[in-house]
């Protein structure tokens, strides 16, 4: 299985994941998804998230939001996050992602992806050269074409899984 659908990480929620840790490892970027990554699909922002990112500017965070979707979603949530924000992004392409570091002035060493979908988000971030972290999606419900991606996801989670608790030496001779 190709390894570029691999996340560099995984949590269980974009609210888990040490930020001051990353800080610290020298991280000054963060790219998010929205959707089931920080609200519900379709939904407002709320006061967690709002939150978070009063506490990621307070850490010293540039954040930008990358959505696929249009303007009229990304936008609100954006502004009320008072973040920089990419719509139509094009993920996996790594175009998007490239236009958020641009707007944060990051780089790929010093920015970090937060997503929930692997074909899109983690694929993208990884074609970009940046340090991939994937999330369990917020909400169960969701639109058919996504649910549909979850069950190719369960291939690659399950594989991804697996080799996680492996070694990295091990993992490449049993290539």
């Amino acid at each position: 299985m190709h390894q570029s659908l691999f996340p560099s990480e995984d949590y269980d929620s974009a609210y888990d994941i040490d930020f001051y840790a990353y800080y610290g490892k020298g991280y000054r970027g963060i790219l998010f998804d929205v959707d089931n990554t920080l609200v519900e699909h379709g939904e407002p922002v709320t006061i967690r998230a709002i939150e978070l990112f009063e506490q990621l500017k307070e850490m010293g965070f540039k954040t930008c939001i990358i959505s696929n979707n249009k303007e009229y979603r990304v936008k609100p949530l954006a502004e009320a996050l008072e973040s920089d924000y990419v719509y139509s992004a094009g993920k996996p392409s790594p175009k998007g992602y490239i236009e958020g570091m641009k707007r944060m002035k990051t780089t790929n060493r010093n920015t970090l992806f937060v997503g929930d979908q692997i074909f899109t988000d983690i694929w993208g971030a990884n074609k970009a050269g940046i340090h991939s972290i994937l999330v369990r999606p917020i909400a169960k419900h969701e639109e058919i074409q996504i649910v549909l991606k979850r069950r190719l996801e369960y291939f690659v989670l399950k594989r991804y899984n697996k080799l996680k608790h492996i070694p990295k030496q091990q993992q490449n001779s049993n290539s």
